[in-house]
């Protein structure tokens, strides 16, 4: 696996008119960045994986992923990117630019497939739209045949790539100008429609997003001497949840909410109470299956709203702590989740505090 993968992270986005820059911007759920960093990863292609950014990354631990600082312009960012590699021993090189998060692992892997006969290897995709060319006061008509949309990631052989790049001191958007700016014989493959490049706000709602909802309901009887979880967290209280699990009613609820907006059926399916291998099982590993099942299934959480119903403990008290619990578990962020507390006015089960309820609503968005 001698292979690095070099995402160029460092530019200044002008054009998309935001405080922050584009390519740290939340998109599907989390950093735009971080969905080719994913990729990288899962293709189990690198070695090594190199983000080029000038605004610090503490979130990244995985000690495959290097941070370093890029320059001005893209070609110095990918020339430093190259220089710290250059005594590592890598064969091939792909680089890639963070602003195009929709590429496929299948993409990166023809573009391996590729470099066994060729130094360098370029996606492209053509245009059905008419181009015309300005020439001074003349305006032209190309061949659209002959035009070639060019994306990233492309793939070279290091080291006649770094051999370009080093004694290279002009402006060049990617880095198959630098084999065409050389004469150098350049493999271009067939891209990907989807992989287009965010440049303006209004390309982060080009992707195919359809919208699912799911609702959950849970309730559980209280028990003396049993720790009380919810939403992943244990809450100090005389009682906890009798069930076959921890009973933690939050999770168990948005779990049934996220399994109805896959329509794929509830909870009790996937975990039967009369298995006893799931005796006590911790909730947090019960939502770890769904989690990945979303996530394969090109789903991402936009929002949960969830109701406690309870007397006590009081849901104010601890919603902080509730909402910081289900951010990490559900790897989302705090403001997309909404906790409310609902009281039953002293009716029934609930209002005399030997149990306790919740419903949610969650909703995914789904991407082709």
């Amino acid at each position: 696996m001698s292979n690095c993968f070099i995402l160029l992270a460092a530019g200044k986005g002008k054009r998309f008119k935001s405080n922050n820059p584009k390519q740290f911007v939340n998109y599907m759920n989390k950093p735009l960045f971080m969905h080719s960093v994913d990729k990288a990863i899962k293709s189990k292609l690198f070695k090594l994986i190199i983000i080029v950014s000038n605004v610090p990354i503490k979130s990244i631990k995985d000690k495959s992923i290097k941070i370093i600082k890029g320059g001005k312009e893209r070609y110095q960012s990918s020339q430093k990117a190259l220089n710290f590699i250059k005594d590592k021993k890598f064969k091939n090189v792909f680089i890639h630019d963070a602003a195009r998060p929709n590429f496929s692992i299948g993409l990166l892997k023809k573009l391996k497939s590729n470099l066994r006969n060729n130094n360098a290897v370029v996606p492209f995709v053509k245009t059905e739209n008419s181009t015309k060319y300005r020439k001074v006061n003349k305006i032209e008509n190309l061949n659209r045949d002959n035009l070639l949309f060019t994306q990233t990631p492309q793939s070279f052989d290091f080291k006649s790539l770094h051999r370009l790049s080093k004694v290279n001191k002009n402006i060049v958007t990617d880095e198959a100008s630098l084999f065409l700016n050389n004469n150098k014989k350049v493999k271009f493959i067939k891209g990907e429609e989807g992989n287009f490049k965010i440049t303006t706000k209004s390309d982060l709602k080009k992707k195919n997003i359809k919208s699912f909802y799911g609702i959950g309901f849970d309730i559980h009887r209280l028990i003396k001497d049993k720790k009380l979880y919810l939403g992943g967290t244990i809450i100090p209280f005389h009682s906890g949840l009798k069930g076959h699990s921890d009973g933690d009613v939050i999770l168990h609820a948005i779990i049934d909410g996220l399994l109805g907006a896959m329509r794929k059926k509830d909870i009790g399916t996937l975990y039967p109470s009369n298995k006893r291998k799931f005796k006590n099982i911790r909730s947090p590993n019960m939502l770890l299956p769904i989690l990945k099942t979303i996530e394969k299934d090109n789903y991402f959480i936009n929002n949960v709203d969830i109701n406690l119903i309870c007397e006590k403990p009081k849901v104010s008290k601890y919603r902080e702590k509730i909402v910081s619990s289900l951010s990490n578990l559900l790897n989302i962020n705090k403001n997309q989740i909404n906790l409310k507390g609902k009281t039953v006015e002293k009716l029934g089960l609930i209002g005399k505090e030997l149990a306790i309820a919740c419903e949610a609503i969650v909703s995914l968005n789904h991407y082709d």
